[in-house]
């Protein structure tokens, strides 16, 4: 890796090294879809700095919650905030140059390139007279080597893998330069390998001071990686804290209506869940 963009690359994290990292939150938060509410009265105030996991069954209401977080979603109760300050009155620059936002199954335009989409990412901080800021090839150089993505910058999006694409996104998000990023599962549809290599990714932007909420299905993936984990159900949160404490036999049956096993990853010290047959 070059100094330039080593430098570049701390540059993508270094925001406003004077002020504190910013908090998100919930506030009695209730989000739905017409007259069907799907997550009720939610109080959540995101740990900054922190890898924080949201996991719960099918219908939980885990990706409407994120959803909502990310102002994708406007509340029928309650209020996010930013600071403290109503998330839905900010103005839309601060917004996206604070919270990056990395959808369930993102589209890419038919035959754009990496490097193009990637710098699309930059769009936040170029307004609409100034156009391209000088620093900005750099910036799109430092995400993609942050995400291991520098050797796919001449590719189309279209024909990489799936480990390939996300990392891809990531690299969009990232080259936004937010403090904090809001991921809706991240690594569906990846064999494990790929999910490794993404959860990996995201666990070194939290290193660097981002702070990442993502939700996942796979609960062992979410123990390993989570530095806090909220378990959902029934458009709730049922339990929230370290994974070792969390993920009990009871909250697991409570969340997946299964009964399940748990044991200590050796190596980790961090909780593995085995599902007995039903």
């Amino acid at each position: 890796m070059s100094d330039v963009i080593r430098s570049a690359i701390d540059l993508l994290h270094a925001g406003d090294d004077d002020a504190p990292p910013p908090r998100l939150a919930a506030e009695g938060l209730r989000l739905g879809y017409g007259d069907r509410t799907v997550v009720h009265d939610v109080d959540l105030d995101v740990t900054p700095g922190a890898l924080t996991v949201v996991v719960g069954a099918n219908a939980s209401g885990k990706s409407t919650l994120l959803r909502g977080l990310a102002r994708l979603l406007a509340p029928t109760a309650g209020r996010v905030t930013l600071d403290g300050a109503d998330l839905s009155r900010l103005p839309n620059r601060r917004v996206a140059r604070t919270i990056g936002v990395l959808p369930q199954s993102p589209i890419a335009p038919e035959g754009v390139r990496v490097a193009e989409l990637v710098a699309r990412g930059r769009y936040p901080h170029q307004g609409i007279f100034r156009g391209r800021r000088s620093d900005d090839d750099v910036i799109v150089a430092a995400a993609l080597e942050a995400t291991d993505a520098s050797s796919l910058v001449d590719s189309r999006v279209d024909e990489l893998s799936g480990g390939q694409r996300q990392r891809v996104w990531i690299a969009m998000a990232l080259a936004q330069q937010p403090r904090i990023l809001l991921l809706d599962e991240p690594t569906s549809a990846l064999d494990v390998a790929h999910q490794v290599e993404v959860l990996d990714v995201l666990r070194a932007e939290v290193s660097r001071g981002m702070t990442v909420v993502l939700v996942i299905h796979d609960l062992t993936l979410a123990a390993r990686y989570a530095d806090e984990l909220v378990v959902m159900a029934g458009g709730r949160i049922i339990a929230r804290g370290e994974p070792g404490a969390v993920l009990t036999a009871e909250v697991v049956r409570q969340a997946f209506g299964i009964e399940a096993r748990l044991l200590q990853d050796p190596d980790t010290g961090r909780p593995v869940i085995l599902p007995r047959s039903r």
